[in-house]
């Protein structure tokens, strides 16, 4: 498993908990990527690596869809997030 080379973002706040989630589950990010992309989301390798990053905003339907697919509820990607930096 690859260890995170650059520090996290502030353009979302699901994608640390995200990549935590996909990493216990064993699941590969181009795998991962695939999956999305069956469920009906345009994202690529480069923009989802972002959105773990929290590079860049999460569009609603890219977080319904990847709590489907790691088979939690949407809430559970935010779990220990604030959102103004409390």
């Amino acid at each position: 498993m690859k260890i995170r080379k650059k520090e996290y973002g502030n353009a979302n706040l699901v994608g640390k908990n995200i990549e935590r989630l996909r990493k216990e589950r064993g699941i590969k990010q181009r795998e991962f990527v695939a999956k999305i992309q069956v469920m009906g989301c345009d994202i690529n390798p480069t923009s989802y690596s972002k959105l773990e990053g929290q590079v860049r905003i999460a569009s609603d339907k890219e977080i319904f869809v990847i709590a489907k697919i790691l088979n939690v509820p949407m809430e559970k990607l935010f779990d220990g997030t604030e959102p103004f930096g409390q």
